[in-house]
């Protein structure tokens, strides 16, 4: 049995926030999306520590901290380094891909264009992480 996930989603876009939300309500997935519009306010929110995710999915294009910096500001805290972090971006670059891994992705999802095959990638990643052990920091 999968478990529930506790998901914060990192993504400035309203329609992709108004997309992922839709998918999962559309593959009937009890997971708990917590959303923040930027990597500032995502930030913000795990350094109160009070109710941490259990996996990110991170943005990379973004105003203020984009996902890349993002990733290094997490992964040099002592806590908020474990939490799985998995860009979900329309970007293909492999420099972009190549750096993520780098700092410490735990995955590199890119958004298709077609709806059903972003359902389908959805899915995929909600079923492999609800199956995952986790760490509860």
């Amino acid at each position: 049995m999968s478990k529930i996930l506790k998901v914060l989603l990192i993504e400035d876009d309203t329609i992709e926030v108004m997309k992922l939300n839709r998918a999962i309500s559309s593959l009937k997935l009890k997971h708990l999306i917590i959303e923040a519009n930027n990597g500032e306010e995502a930030l913000e929110f795990l350094e109160k520590k009070e109710t941490l995710p259990d996996i990110i999915l991170l943005d990379l294009n973004m105003p203020k901290i984009n996902g890349l910096e993002f990733l290094a500001i997490l992964k040099k805290d002592d806590t908020l380094k474990y939490i799985p972090t998995i860009i979900l971006t329309t970007s293909n670059n492999q420099k972009d891909l190549l750096e993520c891994y780098k700092i410490g992705v735990a995955g590199y999802v890119l958004k298709p264009l077609r709806y059903e095959d972003y359902v389908f990638k959805i899915e995929k990643l909600f079923m492999y992480w609800s199956m995952n052990e986790v760490i509860k920091l």
